[in-house]
């Protein structure tokens, strides 16, 4: 296991970011092409003790889960719009979602051959952020993107997942 690999004592290369997918409702939300990192931060509680206070002493404060941005190639699939619009739509307050604006999300990474290597649950997901259209450009030559950011309470790694057998 030296290569990091216990399964696949054979492969050296880390795994690629290029293959995953996002779940929401338990479906693959289509056309992903970007999720931006999981990312928790623990703040430091500094204090000092009586005789000892030339040092500081450190322990951990709250920690905090940043948020993630996922774009995808502009479509007609109303998906990204319609979870937006549940915390806030044109209509104003009174039409706010608050039963179903969180949502329970699973980003899913994978090897080279499309077998899961990885799985997340996101807790308590939200759109903070809906860019519906990008800068329009037109000398520009490149796809559309929307994109959402998605606050999130937490995230947790599914431990059931293991390391895929890569020569099955």
């Amino acid at each position: 296991m030296a290569n990091g690999f216990s399964v696949n004592a054979n492969r050296y290369d880390p795994y690629k970011n290029f293959k995953f997918r996002i779940l929401w409702d338990n479906k693959p939300v289509l056309g992903v092409s970007k999720i931006s990192s999981l990312k928790r931060t623990t703040e430091v509680v500094k204090f000092r003790s009586g005789g000892e206070n030339s040092i500081d002493h450190k322990s951990p404060g709250r920690t905090s889960y940043e948020a993630i941005t996922v774009e995808r190639g502009l479509t007609h699939d109303p998906e990204f719009e319609a979870w937006a619009s549940k915390v806030h739509t044109y209509e104003g307050d009174s039409v706010m979602d608050l039963a179903n604006y969180k949502k329970e999300l699973t980003v899913e990474f994978m090897n080279e051959r499309g077998q899961v290597a990885f799985r997340y649950f996101l807790h308590n997901c939200w759109i903070s952020e809906y860019t519906a259209l990008p800068d329009l450009d037109a000398n520009a030559n490149a796809v559309s993107i929307e994109s959402m950011k998605i606050e999130l309470e937490g995230w947790e790694r599914d431990l059931d997942t293991k390391e895929p057998d890569e020569g099955a």
